[in-house]
């Protein structure tokens, strides 16, 4: 390996990791060397990518450098990100969600009752991202189903299985701690 490439890889990985354009000074700070250098570097970088036919890019935007997708995989780009399995969740979801992996197996209407309002869409939309499934029938009258989490769940956590979900009661006394802080403010 080069001297110079471990500057590349470090500078390389620092970008890769940031969500917003980096200044120099900053990059600078990070790497123990001085903004030229960096400013140097970057632009060897930037070369590098583009030299190679590289999917990303990097350009000084806004005042710092920023790792950015080439403007000709725009299209692919763009199809990936508007897929419906690869959007955020809205905070609706993430609750069903939770209460799906917490209380599983789960009926629809037991998911409404600990939300407080109507959870069918949101737990339609769970189930067309692969995230939740049906994964039997309660044995009561009308034979509701039954909600789980998948393996996909699982993989996009990054959980080896459900036996690694933080416990509960932490969490939930945290919760209560912040109402009573809350309200303990309004006398």
């Amino acid at each position: 390996m080069s001297d110079r490439a471990s500057p590349l890889r470090s500078l390389e990985a620092l970008l890769f990791i940031s969500d917003e354009p980096v200044t120099s000074a900053v990059l600078a700070q990070a790497l123990g060397a001085d903004r030229a250098a960096v400013d140097g570097l970057c632009e060897e970088l930037a070369r590098g990518y583009e030299e190679r036919g590289s999917g990303i890019t990097l350009r000084s935007v806004a005042g710092g450098w920023r790792l950015t997708t080439h403007p000709e995989a725009a299209p692919v780009v763009e199809q990936f990100v508007l897929a419906s399995r690869h959007t955020r969740l809205t905070k609706a979801a993430l609750e069903t969600l939770s209460i799906v992996a917490y209380k599983q197996p789960v009926t629809r209407h037991q998911i409404s009752g600990i939300r407080g309002v109507s959870s069918e869409g949101v737990l339609r939309a769970l189930v067309d991202r692969g995230l939740v499934a049906e994964v039997g029938r309660e044995e009561t009258p009308g034979r509701p189903v039954l909600y789980g989490t998948t393996p996909e769940f699982l993989e996009r956590l990054g959980l080896p299985s459900l036996s690694a979900l933080p416990p509960l009661a932490p969490l939930l006394r945290a919760g209560t701690a912040d109402v009573e802080a809350e309200t303990a403010g309004t006398d």
